[in-house]
């Protein structure tokens, strides 16, 4: 599991932005887009928007560096969606579906996340100043194992019951709650938690 402090800006359907960090690469991964009602975020239209993607990650890659084809767009959008079903699984929730069985994981979803995890991942390397970066250009299938890999740290590590959805009744968002107490509630200060302090200081002025 990445333990990176890092985040993605996301775009509300309202056009808000605001900064998501799940604490985890396979969870940020999920706001590409899904089944059910993540299709109305999906981004991975073409091979470019997967390298565009990976650029705005924690994995911070030079999208001009990351080649990506059509097999390999089919195998993010199939890695990503099998990923969101595993997460339902651990964590018992259920975003609205367009069909039942939506969320439903199968054994073919962990057959999908270990082919992908048995890929060649992106290399890491060292520069003189200390700093880390990842060797390009890369395939997109490296960049998909390293989202497969990251997925079975998580799953098979010790924050695997700390895998969560946030609090808000309308938001979907998920990630792995890293904080010392464990009590970590929203997606987002910024956006879920700044509403609900919101909402409590009008109820308690109406009260």
């Amino acid at each position: 599991m990445t333990d990176v402090a890092s985040g993605i800006t996301l775009v509300s359907l309202q056009g808000a932005r605001f900064l998501f960090d799940p604490g985890a690469l396979c969870l940020e991964f999920l706001t590409s887009g899904g089944p059910g009602i993540g299709a109305r975020f999906e981004v991975l239209h073409r091979p470019a928007d997967l390298a565009d993607w990976l650029g705005r990650s924690r994995l911070r890659l030079d999208p001009a560096r990351v080649d990506v084809d059509l097999a390999e767009l089919a195998a993010a959008r199939r890695l990503r969606d099998a990923l969101w079903r595993l997460v339902c699984a651990r964590t018992g929730t259920r975003p609205p579906a367009t069909t039942p069985t939506d969320f439903d994981a199968t054994p073919g979803d962990l057959d999908t996340l270990n082919e992908a995890a048995a890929a060649a991942p992106l290399a890491p390397r060292l520069d003189a100043d200390g700093t880390r970066h990842w060797v390009l250009p890369a395939s997109g299938q490296q960049a998909l194992a390293s989202i497969a890999r990251d997925a079975i740290d998580l799953f098979s590590g010790p924050y695997a019951d700390r895998i969560r959805e946030c609090g808000a009744h309308n938001c979907y968002l998920v990630f792995v709650d890293t904080s010392r107490p464990g009590r970590r509630r929203w997606c987002s200060m910024e956006r879920c938690g700044n509403r609900h302090k919101v909402r409590s200081l009008r109820a308690r002025r109406d009260a």
